[in-house]
């Protein structure tokens, strides 16, 4: 699992300088403010260890703030609120929380308290993937920082950069360098948390350049500052996964395990879920594939929970592999096509909800206050009246002219009713004729733009059939009898086409070409493609038995498949057609020459691909131009094959 640097989320701030002018003129607010300043220490004292009560005495504080108008108070309690969200996972409401705190911190002038915010957030949004904004916020709290000389936002700014470089392999040298700058100041004011949070940040770069020894030294460094926090975890489990590197199993599983109970002792999900990804690592390097499964499942479960996607990505590649090692291939496909389907926007899709509510609620508010001032103005109020008044008799004198004019458009509307029908029914056909030949998603493309961009597929399956001997059938049969024959058989091929989702491509005399992946990526196709070719041989068989029941002779078809890269697009000008290109394409032709008849020939490609859900024989090598030596497989059985194997989001395939 590749982590991000720790980001250092600063929580400690005075309180100093913040009573209020006439707190001497009145006691009950200098009681109030200080019992403000109370709950804010206690909150602070349990953002790390116990985050819910944090919040809790957080917004009890706030409450007070409000209501003696206390803004700093207010400001810091949502500091608090914001800090709390963070260690538990609560990205979104943090954000919330240090967004209000730093609205009230610049409308008090408070350039510490802005600093401090701006570099909490920049953290989240870093850690969250969104580097841009990350270090638009750090770059502005060390600006700040660096103009009031305040050491402890300095080194928390430099952290934060040093962790944004840090997620982009190209500037990991930077992010070392912003570390490096920070750590002095760590020691020279003496914070702990800070100099534990930032030591450990410098661990991981070097064990991502695998520089161990110094990657250790730093981590220890870290434990020894944080204690049992947290942090500690992150550290612990930073040691582990070195010892895991270098094969030394049993200090990786002593750091790891060490790592799990802090983070489990302090509910810290985040780190639960990266000790649990170590643990399950360090047991397939012990070949003890049970226990490792039982690790990374429990930390998809915490993961799905806190929704850190990143971390379900790296589990559900790794439990993948580990179910295929126990030869669990069930389970190795369900978990692979999770990992495949697996996308990094679930926070900014959740992100983008939060805010829109807010940008909606506050148009709302701007919208009824414009309605508001509109109402309480009487003056526009009566004039607006007497306005109606004059439209309503203007309107009875106008309605007869209306009334003769409305007769005369109606059957000028009629008459375009007419001609729209004519049109629109034409243009229904010009669409449905193009969607016959090209797939409703190119055809959509070159009705908007006038033109359909060519494609690149990575991973595209595409299978040819052809009639043994078709040449000497056709000699014998009328051209009506012959096209009629045929063309019963490509219709049948269609259908089946169609019902697996693939892509016919074109025929070419008793050549029948089709493609499964295009033009929409479908994790299934090569499952699909080979089904569907199973049921044309299935099909092509039956037909033959009908025809030598009648005395005529069979028609022998060959059937072969290749998966690869492909190129797709639309070609020609005044007859379109949509083709594909590339090695795969030809490799796929050579399958169906070189095979038989009545069987599905497939690469060795293919073979990977679908060998646990089929048996095949092995029938030797062809030599492809540029490419060198390619196994070829017969298919023999098909095993039973989940429908949900078949299934592409909301496609549904018969049985």
């Amino acid at each position: 699992m590749k982590q991000k640097l720790q980001v250092l989320i600063l929580c400690l701030f005075s309180l100093a300088g913040f009573a209020q002018k006439p707190l001497e003129e009145n006691s009950q607010i200098k009681d109030d403010t200080a019992s403000v300043n109370i709950l804010l220490q206690k909150s602070r004292a349990n953002i790390a260890v116990a985050p819910d009560t944090a919040i809790n005495l957080a917004t009890e504080a706030k409450g007070i703030a409000e209501t003696i108008d206390f803004l700093p108070g207010k400001a810091l309690a949502l500091k608090n609120i914001g800090l709390a969200n963070y260690y538990k996972g609560e990205y979104i409401e943090a954000l919330e929380s240090f967004q209000e705190s730093l609205s009230i911190f610049e409308q008090i002038n408070d350039e510490t308290g802005t600093a401090n915010i701006l570099n909490n957030m920049a953290a989240i949004y870093g850690e969250q993937g969104n580097e841009e904004k990350g270090l638009e916020y750090s770059l502005r709290s060390l600006s700040i920082s660096e103009k009031l000389g305040n050491k402890l936002r300095i080194l928390s700014a430099l952290n934060t950069i040093g962790s944004i470089y840090f997620s982009k392999l190209a500037t990991r040298d930077k992010a070392l360098d912003y570390l490096l700058r920070a750590l002095p100041l760590c020691e020279e004011i003496g914070d702990s948390v800070a100099l534990g949070t930032i030591s450990e940040n410098i661990g991981e770069i070097y064990q991502e350049k695998k520089e161990f020894d110094k990657a250790i030294r730093y981590y220890e460094k870290s434990i020894k500052a944080l204690g049992n926090t947290a942090n500690a975890s992150f550290a612990y489990n930073g040691i582990g996964k070195v010892y895991e590197k270098q094969g030394n199993y049993n200090q990786a599983l002593l750091y790891n395990n060490k790592a799990l109970q802090i983070a489990e002792e302090l509910g810290s999900k985040p780190n639960m879920v990266r000790a649990l990804y170590g643990l399950g690592n360090i047991y397939v390097g012990l070949k003890d594939y049970k226990t490792a499964l039982k690790h990374y499942e429990r930390g998809i479960n915490i993961a799905l929970e806190i929704n850190t996607t990143p971390d379900l990505k790296d589990l559900y590649q790794e439990i993948s592999k580990t179910y295929s090692k126990v030869s669990d291939f069930k389970n190795a496909f369900k978990y692979q096509t999770l990992y495949a389907n697996v996308k990094d926007t679930l926070y900014n899709i959740e992100t983008d909800k939060k805010l829109g509510r807010l940008q909606f609620d506050f148009d709302l508010q701007k919208k009824e206050g414009e309605i508001s001032l509109l109402t309480k103005d009487k003056a526009i109020t009566d004039q607006k009246l007497q306005k109606q008044r004059l439209a309503k008799n203007a309107f009875m004198i106008g309605l007869l002219l209306a009334f003769i004019i409305a007769l005369l458009i109606y059957r000028g509307y009629r008459n375009k009713v007419k001609t729209h029908k004519i049109l629109d029914k034409q243009k229904n056909e010009i669409e449905g004729l193009l969607l016959n030949i090209l797939p409703k998603e190119v055809a959509g493309e070159l009705q908007r733009t006038g033109h359909a961009t060519p494609k690149h597929y990575d991973s595209a399956s595409v299978m040819f059939t052809d009639f043994k001997s078709f040449t000497v059938i056709a000699d014998n049969m009328s051209p009506k009898d012959l096209v009629e024959e045929l063309d019963a058989c490509f219709i049948a091929f269609d259908g089946i086409i169609e019902k697996y989702k693939l892509e016919k491509i074109k025929t070419i005399g008793d050549s029948y070409m089709c493609a499964g992946g295009i033009p929409l990526p479908d994790t299934t196709h090569v499952l699909k493609i080979v089904k569907a070719g199973l049921e044309i041989q299935q099909y092509v068989s039956e037909y033959n038995q009908r025809r030598q029941e009648k005395g005529l002779e069979p028609w022998n078809i060959r059937i072969g498949i290749h998966v690869g890269p492909i190129i797709a697009g639309v070609v020609g000008k005044k007859k379109y057609a949509y083709d594909i290109w590339g090695s795969t394409v030809n490799i796929a032709s050579r399958m169906e020459s070189n095979g038989e008849p009545g069987k599905v020939n497939i690469s060795s490609a293919t073979y990977e691909l679908i060998k646990d859900y089929y048996d095949c024989s092995y029938r030797g090598k062809i030599s492809a131009k540029n490419i060198g030596e390619i196994d070829m497989y017969f298919i023999e059985h098909e095993h039973t094959i989940p429908k949900t194997l078949l299934l592409n989001k909301n496609q549904e395939v018969s049985q």
